[in-house]
């Protein structure tokens, strides 16, 4: 039971903190970012928050400074949405890979597949 409560409270925790990113942070540090996954810890006193940034390695590390100096209002303003929880969690920022691996992988599979295999498999 106490396994879907978190993931209940990583949902919410996630829609807030997009919300929080888009529309109270002025960083110009910070890019064009999206949550991919929260993950709390089992007594919600911790988020492990999953980020993609659009943009080269050094963009994404700016982009991750710019939040992780932003944490404290990120986590105040949590605390006033989320009345729910007894205690804000505490917030670690990490970059999610997966999304661009997967631009990746389309990208090779777009040169090594012919172009008339692309074309015969699309109805006409």
């Amino acid at each position: 039971m106490s396994g879907h409560r978190t993931d209940q409270v990583g949902a919410q925790v996630r829609e807030e903190i997009m919300a929080i990113i888009q529309r109270e942070l002025k960083d110009p540090r910070i890019g064009l970012v999206s949550i991919t996954g929260v993950r709390m810890s089992p007594d919600l006193r911790s988020a492990r928050v999953r980020v993609s940034v659009l943009g080269n390695a050094a963009e994404q590390k700016e982009t991750l400074r710019g939040l992780y100096s932003a944490r404290g209002l990120i986590r105040h303003a949590l605390g006033r949405r989320l009345q729910n929880l007894k205690f804000s969690p505490e917030i670690r920022f990490e970059i999610d890979p997966s999304i661009e691996y997967s631009v990746h992988i389309s990208k090779m599979l777009r040169e090594i597949l012919p172009e008339e295999e692309t074309e015969e498999g699309a109805p006409s």
